[in-house]
């Protein structure tokens, strides 16, 4: 199952804002509702939203004047507007960077064919995901034994690439492998990716598999219930910083005083070169709302009390035992 379709020139999205209640397909109808599918969440994980960008950007030249000097100014225009919806992954940036150096490629070429190159340039793109994942998965499956106990965070699978995913990609390959693993999701609030999500994955996946509340975690490890971590990331700084759901910290910090393996598990397109160090990287936050009325269903604080709600958070390198890429560990 893929969570974004591309047919004849329609894209489609599997609304995760839905899920696990029901499965919801919609169509991306043009430039601004791919940025608010992005931002509202009902496309998410960071690979999958460069490609879903990559293609959305892709179709909205079809609405740009004819006359190369506008399309050209309308299509920058549109690609940094599609950029600022969620400023921490990496990865959105870098797809809709590599459409960029598409046009400017072709820049001297019609329109027409600035068009078509520029959709088969979204299209690699989808397509190489698919084949990282499976490298990812490859490297990652040789650090998992059979019984490990795996704890995960947020959605890492199929619901956040084109392909199997990032850190539950290895869970799936050692599963089809037949490893008898166990995989502790923890809930992820306040959106609750995990709960909603990869339990929902796991279940499909038919994966061995439990939920626990965040606040769990450290209980769980210190009655030795969890063998090695293993999570995915939106942004790397160059000396392995490492920016990922909020909640991720948390996690290393616990798994460093258990002695527990953390792994990160990410495309090496994640890796920021120009950042020296995770001080660098740009956390989202995102409104108060999420957090005083979850998914928009019933109220669970007092309307006045103010919210911090950063969607990110940044872990050291030093607490990460190995970052698995499509290049190696």
């Amino acid at each position: 199952m893929r969570a974004v379709k591309f047919e004849n020139k329609h894209l489609f999205y599997l609304d995760q804002t839905e899920l696990p209640s029901k499965e919801v397909w919609r169509e991306c109808r043009g430039l601004k509702e791919g940025f608010e599918a992005i931002k509202t969440l009902r496309v998410r994980g960071a690979p999958l939203i460069g490609v879903f960008a990559a293609y959305c950007l892709s179709l909205h030249l079809d609405t740009l004047p004819p006359d190369k000097g506008k399309f050209l100014k309308e299509f920058h225009k549109a690609s940094k507007y599609l950029e600022s919806c969620r400023p921490t992954a990496v990865n959105l940036s870098w797809a809709l960077g590599r459409i960029k150096d598409t046009v400017s490629h072709y820049k001297d070429y019609s329109v027409s064919r600035i068009k078509r190159e520029v959709i088969k340039e979204a299209g690699k793109i989808n397509k190489e995901d698919v084949g990282l994942c499976k490298k990812m998965a490859g490297y990652g499956v040789k650090l998992i034994k059979s019984s490990d106990r795996i704890l995960t965070h947020c959605n890492t699978g199929f619901l956040a690439t084109s392909g199997d995913g990032t850190a539950l990609a290895v869970v799936y390959k050692a599963h089809k492998m037949r490893k008898k693993i166990m995989v502790y999701a923890c809930e992820t609030r306040p959106l609750l990716q995990g709960a909603r999500l990869t339990a929902w994955e796991l279940v499909k996946r038919r994966v061995p598999s439990t939920l626990i509340c965040d606040s769990a975690a450290a209980y769980l490890m210190k009655k030795g219930k969890i063998d090695k971590v293993f999570l995915g990331a939106d942004r790397i700084a160059s000396n392995g910083d490492t920016a990922n759901k909020i909640g991720t910290y948390n996690l290393a910090v616990m798994a460093n005083h258990h002695k527990i393996p953390f792994y990160i598990v990410a495309p090496f397109s994640t890796f920021d070169l120009n950042l020296s160090s995770g001080r660098e990287i740009v956390i989202e936050e995102r409104g108060e709302e999420e957090v005083k009325k979850p998914l928009g269903k019933f109220t669970i604080a007092p309307e006045s009390i103010k919210v911090c709600n950063p969607a990110f958070d940044v872990t050291p390198g030093k607490l990460i035992t190995a970052i698995i890429t499509d290049k190696g560990i």
